[in-house]
């Protein structure tokens, strides 16, 4: 495993050192991070085009950033990913993540979303990275509850036309060596994981198709969020060390009641304040053999978030495991005695 590192489209602002690519890695290695994950909405980070078509371009981007004594991790395109399949229910609402010239015009914005993503994969590819972070978008997320009763096979169309729009970004990232890290999240399609095995299914098993483990939504939807470690780890390609609580009440649970987010029963939370097991989390990744990131998302409805940036290094430099390369009982084993086995066995 690889960190700590830290997500910077949390961060990101008009007043230094939030406003600039150099300023905010500076920052963040100021805090102990080794590496930052990069939004690729924000033109001050990033020309996605550019870096899509510029490997001269891409270099030096990449020592601009280590020049300031950090890595870039992965890109992201969760604003963008989003775009990808928007469900006319909420045009108006996602609108805002497309350029202005495309607002209101739902094809032209799915279009520029698309070849955005392929753009994403020839930026990484670029960039000497091998893993992507996005959302999947959305198509059947308003019949999550099932009323009115979902027709017969509608679930299966809206992930065969999720996988239709994504198997040719998936089949770019793929020709660029990029994994594809959707992350699991309510309001995407893929938002648990037997959504993501009827896309993953749906694409044809399509060896890009991967995880970004946050389990700060797990918390929120009450899944176990250890045991899906055991279930998807061979997928889980990027991880977002987020944490969160679940307190329901009387009068509230799992759906808010259109609550803010300081009045919710499940709300995230900085690094330490929540209930997620991250001991566990860590244990179990290292038991697997995760070789991605460690990235903060830092995301919480109390605590300021500079304090939680200072925070979040050592806490995830503190779980952070070392794996072993040798038994801690070696000593006892000794060469191979093919005369002494026999015998230990009665022959």
């Amino acid at each position: 495993m690889k960190g700590p590192a830290i997500f910077l489209a949390q961060f990101l602002g008009d007043a230094a050192p939030y406003n600039s690519l150099e300023s905010i890695c500076r920052w963040a290695a100021g805090h102990g991070y080794t590496g930052v994950q990069i939004p690729t909405w924000d033109a001050r980070l990033i020309d996605l085009e550019k870096a899509a078509e510029s490997k001269a371009y891409c270099d030096d981007l990449r020592g601009r950033v280590e020049a300031c004594g950090v890595k870039i991790t992965e890109l992201s395109t969760h604003l963008q990913g989003q775009l990808v399949a928007v469900h006319p229910a909420y045009d108006l609402m996602f609108d805002a993540f497309a350029p202005e010239h495309l607002r209101g015009n739902p094809k032209a914005r799915t279009e520029w979303a698309i070849q955005t993503l392929k753009n994403a994969a020839r930026a990484s590819k670029n960039l000497g990275l091998d893993a992507h972070a996005t959302f999947s978008g959305a198509l059947i997320w308003h019949t999550v509850y099932p009323w009115p009763q979902r027709p017969q096979g509608l679930v299966e169309a809206g992930f065969r036309e999720l996988a239709a729009r994504w198997k040719p970004i998936l089949d770019v990232f793929d020709e660029c060596g990029v994994d594809v890290c959707y992350e699991i999240h309510p309001g995407e399609d893929l938002h648990d994981g037997v959504t993501f095995e009827r896309f993953l299914e749906a694409t044809g098993n399509h060896p890009r198709c991967n995880i970004l483990y946050d389990p700060s939504h797990f918390v929120l939807q009450q899944l176990d969020y250890l045991q899906y470690l055991d279930i998807y780890h061979e997928r889980i390609k990027m991880f977002h060390v987020k944490d969160a609580e679940f307190n329901p009440t009387g009068r509230s649970g799992v759906y808010g009641g259109f609550q803010d987010w300081v009045n919710r029963p499940g709300r995230f939370r900085s690094l330490g304040d929540g209930q997620v097991d991250f001991k566990s989390i860590f244990s179990k990744l290292a038991q697997y053999n995760y070789k991605g990131w460690a990235v903060l998302e830092w995301e919480c409805c109390i605590k300021d978030s500079e304090q939680g940036a200072r925070e979040g290094a050592p806490f995830i430099a503190g779980h952070m495991i070392k794996v072993t390369e040798r038994a801690f009982d070696d000593f006892a084993g000794g060469e191979v005695d093919q005369e002494l086995l026999r015998r230990i066995i009665g022959m």
